[in-house]
């Protein structure tokens, strides 16, 4: 088995031992408490049961350990999916998100099979952080209502109509729920600061159903929104797959299977630092993969590697995919026997935990740092950041990439240098020349020398400069040794300007072509048609060339 496709955990239990035994579990028994409420907000502000976020920890968390290439990476379900789930499941209902969970599982194997776990790390950054901004922005404003425990029923899924209902339904906020909310806030906020072993997130759920429940307050809870929430672990079932749905819900499937990559293996080099450690990308992509079919098949959403579950997972000392594997035997525990204590959670307790995880993924600071970076870099971190708010996730990764790549090419164009160079200007090689020999060459040889890249952004520019040229002259000698790379679009150009240099008996020579650009242009023939004597590896044999074919005109 190639080592970049071999489970870690195959690697790690070589030298495990009962001590690093006893801190996995340990670790997994609190990755499991702060994932408890997380996997059961997601699943409700996502449009789904509160059962199907426990069944994804659970299963997509055992595999992603039991698969997964990284050390120490906890799976299940993440905020950063709850947009687009909500969009599927809203559209196409539960069966259309089960689909869509099993599809983007598929792309995920084939993302890890095809290699494609080191292309991830090069998505630009203001795309990352603008999204992530946007999509945090959204979980936030899908928390008003149970927050402020407005009954408003089915609440717009755009952002804009969302906002309207709420501020026209705010004489509707009920203050009790509203109190319970913000207790749990404060505790989230302060607890951390007080201790930071035992995780916030429980002890805000404590506090807040325990005065819930001996208060007898009159505040929603899990179990009165969810009356029929089944303790019961479900047998997988094959959702109905027709063509037609795939053909529909590809896009999203693909935008998951996106976003799934980029924070699973983001969090896997942020745990990399942490444990000194490097995972298997590729290997982490396939077991993503694995987790997310078997989360369709299971009944389950979306699931990726976590950035905060694994983080907490390392602090408290796993080191190991044994720690994920216990997270998720603890979460199975707690389905199969614990459910009547988790239907009396408020719901406004859960909303709270979420407002937080959303500020914790905004992002807000390095947001707010971007605004100062290169205009490019801020036209893609806003148009990112909005059209993820206002329209599509889809869409804006799609329009952020689009304008990434002009913008890069507009950069790359800019700094391509295109200029004439005149016998008697102060060149090194020139001085080579005696000044006899460069005032009898300066009226019958023209010297053009390009710097930087010669790509298609560069072609146009090359064409305009080479047609301003005035006056006639015998050999044209373009200068390439500042050229790394060239592509077909000028490859094309430099065939443009040949034939322009034969209409009027004009020889074309290009001078001090790299290894690199020479391989192109003689694979696309150019180097025939101009002539192999015409393309020259140095100055000197470039200009000793032109002396000939003047001398014999």
């Amino acid at each position: 088995m190639s080592t970049r496709l071999k489970p870690k955990l195959l690697s790690v239990m070589k030298t495990y031992n009962k001590e690093q035994f006893v801190k996995d579990v340990i670790a997994g028994l609190i990755v499991a408490i702060i994932a408890l409420p997380l996997s059961i907000a997601l699943a409700i502000s996502s449009g789904v049961s509160p059962e199907q976020g426990l069944y994804t920890a659970i299963i997509a968390g055992f595999f992603i350990s039991l698969l997964g290439g990284s050390r120490v990476q906890i799976g299940g379900p993440s905020a950063t999916f709850m947009v687009v789930v909500y969009s599927v499941v809203a559209a196409h209902g539960t069966e259309g998100l089960l689909i869509t969970t099993i599809l983007a599982g598929i792309i995920l194997i084939l993302f890890g099979l095809l290699k494609l776990g080191s292309v991830i790390k090069y998505i630009p950054y203001p795309i990352t952080v603008g999204f992530t901004s946007g999509i945090a922005l959204t979980i936030f404003s899908s928390q008003i209502k149970d927050f402020f425990g407005m009954n408003l029923g089915a609440v717009p899924t755009g952002f804009i109509d969302k906002w309207k209902l709420y501020f026209a339904s705010f004489d509707q906020m009920q203050w009790m729920p509203f109190m319970i909310g913000a207790i749990a806030l404060a505790i989230l906020i302060i607890w951390p600061k007080i201790n930071k072993k035992i995780p916030a997130s429980l002890i805000s759920i404590i506090v807040t159903t325990a005065l819930v429940a001996f208060l007898k307050l009159d505040v929603q809870t899990i179990g009165t929104q969810y009356t029929n929430l089944s303790s019961s672990f479900p047998m997988p079932s094959i959702p109905h797959i027709t063509w037609s749905k795939i053909e529909t819900l590809l896009s999203p499937a693909f935008t998951i299977a996106f976003l799934c990559s980029l924070e699973s293996l983001l969090s896997a080099v942020v745990s990399d630092g942490m444990i000194g450690s490097k995972h298997r990308s590729n290997m982490e992509l396939v077991a993503e993969g694995v987790a997310n079919i078997a989360s369709g098949l299971f009944g389950g959403m979306p699931a990726t590697g976590a950035i905060a579950r694994t983080v907490a997972n390392i602090k408290n000392g796993g080191r190991t995919p044994i720690a994920g594997v216990v997270h998720a035997i603890t979460l199975l525990f707690i389905l199969l026997f614990l459910m009547p204590l988790v239907k009396m959670i408020p719901l406004a307790t859960l909303a709270a935990v979420l407002i937080m995880v959303s500020y914790n993924m905004s992002e807000w600071r390095m947001f707010k740092k971007l605004l100062s970076a290169p205009k490019s870099d801020v036209v893609v971190l806003l148009s990112t950041f909005f059209l993820t708010v206002l329209f599509d996730l889809t869409l804006a990764i799609s329009v952020g990439m689009i304008l990434t790549a002009f913008l890069f090419m507009k950069r790359m164009t800019d700094v391509t240098d295109i200029q004439g160079i005149e016998m008697n200007d102060d060149d090194d090689d020139l001085e080579l020349l005696d000044e006899e020999l460069k005032e009898a060459l300066s009226d019958e040889i023209l010297i053009y020398e390009i710097n930087g890249p010669f790509f298609f952004g560069a072609a146009d520019k090359f064409l305009d400069s080479i047609q301003s040229l005035q006056g006639p002259s015998k050999v044209l000698i373009i200068r390439l040794r500042n050229v790394p790379v060239i592509d077909a679009t000028a490859v094309h150009a430099l065939n443009l300007l040949h034939d322009n240099c034969q209409r009027s008996n004009t020889t074309l020579i290009l001078s001090e072509v790299n290894d690199s650009p020479y391989k192109v242009i003689k694979r696309v023939g150019l180097v025939r048609e101009i002539g192999r004597a015409q393309v020259c590896r140095q100055f000197d044999q470039a200009i000793e060339r032109a002396k000939q074919l003047i001398q014999t005109v």
